[in-house]
């Protein structure tokens, strides 16, 4: 493939680079944010060669080719249009892509921009624990090794680090999405998890102290693994930055604001907004407890049933948070599995696509983005194949719904967040071989209905280009 040629033709057909606001790439897709949104000549890009899919969201044009080969088309097109090219000073000509696309998204999925933000870049620490609990555990149930051996003391260190210090990982990340001095960040979630403060993570029958600080009693809890309350706290913290640094001269800039900054935002986290935070936290998280507990399967066939079609509103990326704070409150997250479920059916529906089709260029697509959903990359089927015809995501939702009421009703349950699809095994173990096979019958029925719905449903070749 001519990757310049290619480059250079989607430029002319977005309506030229002086149309190019800005532009990023992620695994699979190449994400520009536009001047005018209507220019781009949809059609004609979704037959260049080496394009899976053509979608708009998160206030970005976004245009599918798949691992790798979106790597060189960018180097090719940042060239063309100039986004990234260096200036005389040696800075960035390009603008910021993250803010450019969120002036132009709605409140709601500017938030869970936001939070996506915040939480993938944790992603590796909470997957990584995940797995060393995993390790833990079939080290201790198979008798591995004695129980007061080192290993078990050492693992035990390893796979439970990342909780107790979340809100430092939360601080810093948090930090630097709004705004702010990042390790400032990581300081009020220090001040959080002080050695101070008792760890609720050691916490059994064993009250903390209280003082009196100015007429208020206040616990010297600690908010190690949670979540809300130190992104309150922080956005907090970004906001008295911001102001001190608008008043304070430049000269003195460097004693005055991070001083300011972390006392005055110490004593309203410790006083006011670390107990809001951890009531709030507590609530969402009994709520959601209680839905799943309560409604059951059903809870399973309408989450598994709309997560696709939510993937598309991009309000999916703010899910991290509310994941995160499950697996710091309950231990467990019920979410993923059925996430999963969803992904792995619009790969079924990939596959009933590239058998029932006999246009050749969605068969080159649909065999290898199905795959890709089996591995927890959806775009490319979702947007490259299955929306196009729209049956295949209907059939997509009904194996999605079967497989989400399955893996509710045996409990299947997984330790982390970020992993779906066939990854997502190895942060399911830790709970045990029973789970690990209700999770693998979960997408078996998941992509077995979405397959057999798509091929009831059929498929309209002539709907290809709406």
């Amino acid at each position: 493939m001519d990757t310049k040629k290619v480059a250079s033709e989607l430029v002319e057909l977005l309506g030229g680079k002086e149309n190019v606001v800005s532009a990023t790439h992620c695994a699979t897709r190449l994400r520009i944010v536009l001047q005018d949104d209507d220019k781009p000549n949809k059609a004609a890009i979704e037959d260049l060669d080496g394009v899976k899919g053509v979608f708009s969201a998160s206030g970005q044009f976004q245009v599918i080719f798949g691992t790798g080969l979106v790597n060189k088309v960018y180097g090719e097109f940042a060239n063309i249009t100039g986004v990234g090219a260096k200036d005389t000073d040696g800075g960035e000509k390009q603008v910021d892509h993250s803010a450019a696309a969120k002036k132009k998204m709605n409140p709601l999925a500017r938030l869970a921009r936001t939070l996506s933000n915040i939480f993938v870049p944790i992603i590796p620490a909470i997957v990584a624990s995940g797995l060393l609990m995993g390790l833990l555990g079939m080290m201790t149930a198979f008798e591995w090794v004695a129980p007061d051996s080192p290993w078990i003391l050492f693992l035990d260190m390893f796979s439970s680090a990342a909780f107790i210090i979340l809100p430092i990982l939360i601080g810093f990340s948090a930090a630097k999405e709004f705004g702010a001095n990042p390790y400032l960040g990581a300081v009020l979630g220090g001040i959080m998890t002080h050695p101070v403060l008792l760890n609720p993570w050691t916490l059994t029958d064993a009250v903390p102290e209280s003082i009196v600080f100015f007429g208020m009693n206040v616990e010297l809890l600690g908010y190690q693994g949670t979540v809300i309350p130190i992104l309150l706290v922080v956005y907090i913290m970004s906001k008295i930055e911001k102001g001190l640094r608008k008043v304070v001269p430049n000269a003195i800039d460097l004693l005055v604001v991070p001083f300011v900054t972390v006392i005055l935002t110490g004593f309203i986290a410790m006083l006011f907004v670390g107990p809001l935070g951890t009531w709030v936290g507590n609530g969402l998280t009994w709520s959601l407890d209680y839905i799943y507990n309560t409604a059951g399967i059903f809870a399973g066939l309408i989450f598994g049933g709309l997560y696709s079609t939510i993937v598309i509103t991009g309000v999916h990326h703010s899910f991290h948070a509310i994941e995160a704070a499950l697996i710091a409150d309950l231990g467990f997250n019920f979410l993923l599995p059925i996430w999963a479920m969803a992904n792995v059916a619009q790969g079924g529906a990939g596959l009933a696509v590239f058998f029932l089709t006999k246009n050749k260029k969605v068969k080159e697509i649909a065999l290898p983005a199905s795959f890709s959903a089996f591995l927890g990359i959806t775009e490319p089927v979702i947007f490259g194949v299955n929306l196009r015809f729209m049956r295949p995501f209907i059939g997509a939702a009904i194996g999605g719904a079967l497989g989400g009421a399955y893996v509710v009703f045996m409990n299947v349950f997984v330790n982390a967040y970020g992993l779906t699809g066939i990854p997502m095994i190895a942060i399911a173990a830790p709970f045990g071989t029973a789970n690990i096979i209700n999770y693998l019958v979960g997408m078996l029925i998941a992509t077995a209905g979405a397959f057999v719905a798509t091929w009831i449903l059929g498929l309209k070749e002539d709907t290809t280009k709406k």
